[in-house]
């Protein structure tokens, strides 16, 4: 087993990884997947920050939707960490650009992943009742929580990685929301916290 972030992985799930970050530098001139000043830097900025998502899931979910999944963080990372546990999970990743879009699906099948995609505005997909939504990098948590009350299943979790204002946006979602949560120290980043949000109502 070998030490990536707070994860322990297989020498088989490493090679997954590193077979998705050449793929990643393999068509990001053509796609911008990743800002082109932290291409160098994909597997920590980018992979390791992804797969310390994983640990805070308990339990083996059977639907894990992925929002905004741009280049595949998380959504294609910890998929790839699911693969490697034998975890029959289904992964969905929701991506509006189809260009990115195609790129999710070429990386879905190279890793033989159980991944579907869908090239649609998240507004647009149908209910999903996920025991697990992420995302990343993409808005913030009180226009998250309005997907969230669409898409997570009763009792299921929601997974946000959130930057250095992370307390403000827990004190302006509880303007219109009631949650639990559970920050989480980032392991890549001083200033931020993986928001972990259970128990989600709308005020």
């Amino acid at each position: 087993m070998e030490q990536l972030g707070n994860v322990y992985v297989s020498r088989e799930t490493l090679a997954d990884l590193k077979v998705f970050k050449q793929l990643v530098r393999k068509w990001n001139p053509a796609i911008n997947l990743v800002a082109k000043s932290s291409l160098p830097e994909v597997w920590e900025r980018h992979i390791v920050d992804s797969t310390q998502i994983f640990p805070l899931v308990t339990g083996e979910p059977d639907l894990w939707l992925d929002i905004g999944s741009g280049g595949g963080f998380p959504g294609i990372v910890v998929a790839i960490l699911a693969k490697g546990l034998g975890w029959s999970t289904k992964f969905h990743l929701v991506e509006s650009d189809n260009r990115k879009s195609v790129f999710l699906r070429t990386a879905a099948r190279d890793l033989k992943l159980n991944v579907e995609v869908s090239s649609d505005r998240i507004e647009a997909v149908e209910r999903q009742n996920a025991d697990i939504l992420t995302a990343r990098a993409l808005k913030s948590l009180n226009e998250l929580l309005i997907f969230t009350e669409r898409h997570l299943a009763q009792g299921g979790t929601a997974i946000f990685p959130k930057g250095k204002k992370w307390q403000e946006e827990i004190t302006l979602a509880q303007a219109n929301w009631r949650f639990e949560v559970e920050p989480h120290q980032s392991i890549t980043d001083a200033d931020a916290k993986i928001l972990v949000l259970r128990e989600i109502v709308r005020d």
